[in-house]
């Protein structure tokens, strides 16, 4: 095998994968090649000293591989087809008395004949008869190719193999896209396998002698080579891999051949050597002539193995096919490990690189396979200095592949070159991976996470060697420093979990973590905070086993072996920390941040331990002492609700223990409730001086996070909090900081109340206590919903959306004594409530005009999207009419990006509590705003955002046109008459014409009928001299199927002038209501369906979390450097990186007109590319330019979101 040139810049770029056009396209390939036509029984032969056929070596040398029993493949259909040569194709195999070629496709078909008994049957008949022997072989790769054409003895002595082929392309089934080796489904897996294996086998039984006869294989190859370049994809998929696999057999023969040669060799050398009296003149003959005879085998191999690489894999590996580009690559692969000498060179090495470019990526997976197999051999790494080099830029750059698989494939290569080069990467390209180890995909992730593993072992290893230390407390220390210094993410989870399967014993030494956190000098401030977040995620992940929220896994069962060792680490995670958490509460008492992540930890114990171990007992005494006074201590939202949680945890009946949390919680509320009530008549008086206020605030703060997670009503909190709110609204003296508990807290008693009332019977009076007091809380709230404070205003509105829910008609139907708590909203606080949406959900922001910072732009979108969610569930619950969604469905275009998913879902939901009603409250959204147009300007009108609103909504009903056709035509109708309606006082007439603009487009949802009973409809409807009018011919056409898309132009030459959407009106614009004519009866039927949902999740007492949520950002590819276009694959990498782009070489395609009369006609063999296997001359090089790709298709790896809770947003909005 020649070296190759050792330049990377000298050969054929990758860019151009293809040599010829597309399947039975005819191409003619300009080429500078000096070729020589192989037929397959006119070889030239030369004497040999040892007759090439022997009857002992033909028996199999190797056992064989049995595949499992599986049905067999689907045979293709032979229908007939045109004869379109002068010499037909025989249908039989003439002179065969042996296996037959369809004995050998049907057994590699089914899987289920061992390859070593096929293989040898056919070397039986191969020995009576070469040539028919030869003939068997060739129309049985003819058949797996999935041709119906049969090669003939007269057609192989007479006809070379470019005629062969020609007149087989004529013979293939030109109706059918698949063959063999392209079957959907698992045939494709077991034909693919069995056919390598039958080559496989076939090699390794000729390997003694049948290859040196310089017919079989000379033959096969020269007749796959040809095959390869036909413009059948048929025919050149399964003959490369056919010329692949026997390469790669090829290959072995070789690395046999030149060990027996070396070894004859040493024995010839020893021999001669000795004494001319003591050497054995005839031994030395002998060797002489085995020497020679392996030379000349080696030289002959060598020979067959060039003409293969050069006449098949150079021109396949860049072909247009990714399946014939992954075989080759793969195939390189091997010759790379199992003959190193002839083949791990620049030559052969620079393919590699190139295909790191290829736009598929099953083709890169197979290149960086290749070359993780290469890097993994050591005594290699001398010789990919110039190719790591050269490469190493790209293959750091595809960490970030849009093929995840890809991806974790190249950060395990580059791990393997961290390791195994001298130099390894540098700082600056190691800081390519670490990132990656917040990646969403927890593949990705982890594979980061062992390079981010071993790069700092070999960090920590380097420094004991200098100091003479160990332990996992320096791994922690600089594992800690990584992570403060990692700007990509801020929450230690996604870190602890990509480390948690390389990493498990280092993150698990709780001694050691607790141990440097109670060292009173020993991290600093930032760093404890930095230990104990990633303690406390490494604590969740040993006592729940599932990775963080953003990063799937597969759902599979843990077994008992895993669920036992989860256990076992809860237990002593548990033994070890119940006894440290005090001393750590007690040390860490005063930081906001450290205690609010160390009240976390004994959610992760295993709590019945602190009665089944005696001596954990006193140790719970200490924790609730630690806790009660963090709650006296801490005024932060964060801490007090962490607090809360934990009491709620420790207070559950399901624990033994559960009294003495009690006892510690009623205490401590007590406490509170005194506080505040010595507080409440100064305050209510308004004599209360500024101290007594924030004393009083503190305290009502503290009790408001209690109550959201124990029932507090037993302290009866809620009529001094209504009456100190009333007090503070009447006099105007709005603190935010007094009022906002206090809603919190009169609305958590309101909740509690209405648990006990559903888990007792309580009486009657006690329910009309209770709905008297919700009663006046909502009015409290309707009239905190004006006030000018961003945050007493947005409270009030989040408690009135869970409150009325909570006691609506749904709430009580499994509970039909509770009817008296049924409290529906009065019409100013609906009217108010839709204001409170217009004014402050549905407006711009004036951030975008202030610097402030990204972190408050997320909360308060979160803030927002929570309001809007608790709306919504309002009108899908039936708490507010479906009207009332009008508000919410007519912002649906321009706020799609904020609010897009929660009004999808809210009108999904709203179609199956009634379809019909729920498209004429779509057609009432369009209404309003085309009122709300007129409005503010008579003389210009653009309705390009209400149409595009209106497409946006059209796509919701879906594509069962006769599911949603009762509510198409009552949304048409309803519109009809909106446009024709009479104009009341100082109204221009026909000033509403127009919208027929807009309800144009949900005219292609109709159906035909629909269609013909609308326009008789309009015609009823519309003045006589009104239907040549725009508007009304352009909805016309949209009802007989031409509609248009262009917008409307106003008669007289003036051209519509764009507006910026109506600014929101705090008043709803309501229209005249429609009077039902006898064609309106006749369309629509009454139609409801039941409403069966299930009951929603409040919003208010939800976790409140940020909404940052990183995409993954898509780039889409150009195709530079490819002479092709594939139409059925798309591009699959976007990085943009020194790529290197080829000028093909001039082709002279013909046009598909002319092709697609001509093939029957013509003889293909003029368009068929060179079919010959000894290529003497070298092909004409293409030129290769350097380019740089643009930024644009640069790709990054998606970052999971932290600010979520709940792996889906609208389960935790809508639940």
């Amino acid at each position: 095998m020649a070296a190759g040139d050792s330049s990377f810049e000298s050969l054929d770029e990758i860019g151009n994968f293809s040599d010829s056009g597309s399947d039975y396209e005819a191409t003619l390939t300009s080429t500078k090649r000096k070729t020589q036509a192989v037929t397959g029984p006119k070889l030239p032969k030369r004497p040999r000293h040892k007759a090439a056929l022997r009857g002992s070596s033909l028996s199999s040398t190797s056992s064989s591989i049995p595949t499992p029993p599986t049905p067999p493949l689907q045979q293709q259909s032979r229908g007939r087809s045109k004869q379109a040569s002068p010499r037909p194709v025989t249908r039989e195999n003439e002179g065969n008395r042996g296996i037959s070629a369809k004995d050998i496709y049907d057994a590699v078909c089914s899987g289920k004949s061992a390859m070593v008994t096929v293989v040898d049957e056919w070397l039986d008949s191969y020995k009576q008869s070469r040539e028919a022997g030869l003939l068997v072989l060739i129309n049985f790769i003819v058949q797996s190719c999935g041709c119906k054409g049969v090669v003939s003895r007269e057609m192989l002595d007479s006809m070379q193999n470019a005629e062969i082929i020609s007149t087989l392309t004529k013979e293939f089934n030109e109706e059918s896209v698949n063959y063999p080796l392209c079957t959907p489904g698992p045939e494709l897996r077991r034909f693919k396998a069995s056919l390598c294996e039958f080559t496989r086998v076939l090699v390794r039984s000729c390997r003694n002698s049948l290859i040196f006869d310089e017919y079989l294989f000379p033959s096969l190859l020269a007749l796959l080579t040809g095959l390869s370049d036909s413009q059948v994809r048929a025919f050149r998929h399964t003959s490369t891999l056919l010329a692949m696999k026997l390469m790669t057999g090829l290959v072995e023969v070789a690395v046999i051949v030149s060990v027996q040669q070396q070894t004859t060799q040493r024995q010839y050398d020893k021999e001669n050597s000795k004494r001319a009296s003591d050497r054995a003149s005839d031994g030395l003959e002998e060797l002489r002539a085995t020497i020679s005879q392996l030379r000349e085998n080696k030289e002959e191999v060598s020979s067959m193995m060039n003409a293969t690489f050069r006449g098949v894999f150079v021109h396949r590996y860049r072909d247009r096919l990714p399946e014939i580009r992954a075989a080759c690559i793969e195939e390189l692969g091997v010759w790379l490990i199992n003959d190193p000498e002839d083949f791990l060179n620049d030559g052969c090495m620079k393919y590699l690189g190139w295909t790191l470019h290829d736009k598929q990526s099953p083709v890169r997976l197979q290149c960086v396979r290749a070359l993780q197999a290469v890097y993994q051999e050591k005594e290699f790494i001398g010789r990919l200095e110039l190719f790591t080099s050269r490469f190493k830029e790209r293959m750091l750059g595809m960490v970030l592949d849009k093929d995840l698989d890809v991806a974790v494939e190249v950060v395990n290569l580059l791990l393997l070159i961290q390791q195994s080069t001298e130099g390894g990467l540098r700082e600056e390209e190691c800081g390519h991976i670490y990132p990656l180890v917040y990646a969403s995909n927890r593949g990705l992730a982890s594979a980061a996470g062992v390079f981010l593993f071993n790069k700092l072992k070999s960090v920590i290893d380097s420094e004991n060697q200098v100091n003479g230390t160990s332990g996992n407390a320096d791994l922690l220390q600089i594992l800690i420093t990584f992570y403060m210094q990692s700007e990509f993410h801020e929450h230690g989870a996604y870190l602890v979990d990509s480390l948690w399967g390389v990493a498990k014993s280092e993150l698990r030494d709780w001694e050691t973590m607790t141990t440097v956190l109670l060292q009173e000098s020993g991290l600093m401030y930032e760093e404890e905070g930095a230990l104990v977040e990633l303690m406390i995620c490494a604590l969740r992940q040993a006592a729940q086993a599932s990775p963080p929220v953003g990063r799937t896994q597969s759902k599979k069962l843990l077994s008992m072996k895993d669920k036992k060792a989860q256990e076992h680490d809860r237990r002593r995670l548990t033994m070890h920390f119940i006894p440290l958490l005090p001393q750590l509460l007690a040390k860490y008492s005063a930081d906001a941040g450290i205690v609010t992540l160390l009240l976390k930890a004994p959610l992760y114990f295993n709590l019945e331990m602190y009665n089944s171990v005696p001596r954990l007992e006193k140790h719970l005494d200490q924790l609730l002492f630690q806790l009660c006074g963090i709650v006296e201590k801490h005024t932060a939202v964060t801490v007090l609700q962490a607090c809360a949680t934990l009491f709620s945890a420790l207070c559950s009946d399901s624990y033994t223990f559960s009294s003495r949390s009690h006892l510690a919680f009623s205490q401590l509320l007590d406490g509170l409730t005194e506080c505040f009530s010595s507080y409440l008549s100064d305050m209510l008086q308004g004599t209360a001086d500024d101290d007594s206020v924030y004393s009083a605030a503190t305290t009502l703060k503290r009790i408001a996070a209690l109550s959201s997670a124990k029932d507090t009503t037993v302290w009866k909190l809620f009529d001094p909090c209504l009456e100190l709110l009333k007090s503070r609204i009447e006099s105007r003296d709005l603190d935010k900081e007094l009022m906002v508990p206090a809603l919190k807290c009169a609305a958590f008693n309101l909740m509690w109340a209405k648990m006990n009332a559903v888990n007792s019977t309580p009486a009657e009076e006690e329910l009309k206590r209770l709905k008297k007091e919700m009663r006046s809380f909502c009015k409290v709230c309707e009239t905190c919903l004006s006030l000018n404070q961003t945050e007493i205003r947005d409270q009030a509105f989040e408690l009135l959306c869970d409150l009325l829910l909570l006691y609506s008609q749904t709430s009580v139907c499994s509970a039909p004594a509770l009817q008296t708590l049924v409290l529906l909203p009065s019409d100013f606080l609906r009217s108010e409530m839709a204001a409170f949406l217009v004014d402050y959900v549905f407006s711009d922001s004036d951030d975008d005009e202030l610097n402030v910072e990204e972190e408050m732009k997320i909360t308060v979108l979160q803030r927002k999207r929570n309001q809007l969610a608790g709306y919504c569930k309002l009108v899908i619950y039936g708490v507010l009419d479906l009207n009332a969604a009008t508000e919410v469905f007519k912002h649906y275009s321009k706020y799609f990006k904020d609010f897009g998913d929660i009004i999808k879902e809210t009108v999904s939901k709203s179609k199956l509590i009634s379809p019909v009603q729920s498209a004429k409250t779509v057609c009432l959204s369009l209404q309003q705003l085309f009122s709300e147009m007129l409005t503010e300007d008579h003389s210009q009108q653009d309705l390009s955002e209400i149409r595009e609103l209106a497409k946006k909504l059209a796509m919701s009903f879906g594509v069962d046109l006769h599911r949603v056709r009762k509510p198409l035509v009552a949304l048409h109708m309803d519109g009809i008459h909106f446009a024709f309606r009479k104009p009341q006082e100082e109204e221009e007439p026909n000033m509403n014409l127009a919208f027929l603009e807009i309800l144009s487009e949900f005219s292609f949802k109709l159906l035909r009928q629909d269609r013909t009973q609308l326009a008789a409809y309009l015609k009823s409807e519309c003045p006589s001299a009104a239907l040549s009018w725009p508007s009304v011919r352009m909805y016309q056409c949209s009802l007989e199927g031409r509609s248009s898309s262009k917008p409307r132009e106003k008669e007289g030459g003036d051209a519509a002038s764009s507006h910026d959407t109506p600014a929101a009106k705090r008043k709803r614009t309501t229209t005249q209501g429609s009077v039902a004519s006898s064609a309106r009866e006749s369309l629509l039927d009454s139609l409801s369906f039941p409403s069966n949902l299930p009951t929603p999740a409040l919003t208010s007492t939800a976790l409140r979390v940020g909404a940052k949520q990183q995409a993954a950002f898509g780039a889409t590819e150009n195709d530079e450097g490819s002479g092709f276009t594939e139409p059925e694959s798309e591009d699959d990498f976007s990085i943009g990186f020194t790529m290197r782009k080829v000028k093909p070489a001039k082709q002279c395609h013909l046009s598909s007109s002319q092709t697609g009369t001509s093939l029957d006609q013509r003889d293909l063999n003029s368009n068929l590319t060179l079919l010959s296997l000894i290529e003497d001359g070298e092909e004409e090089e293409p030129e290769i330019d350097d380019y740089e790709s643009g930024s644009d298709d640069e790709s990054e790896c998606s970052l999971p979101s932290t600010r979520h809770t709940s792996a889906s947003v609208l389960d935790e909005l809508f639940d």
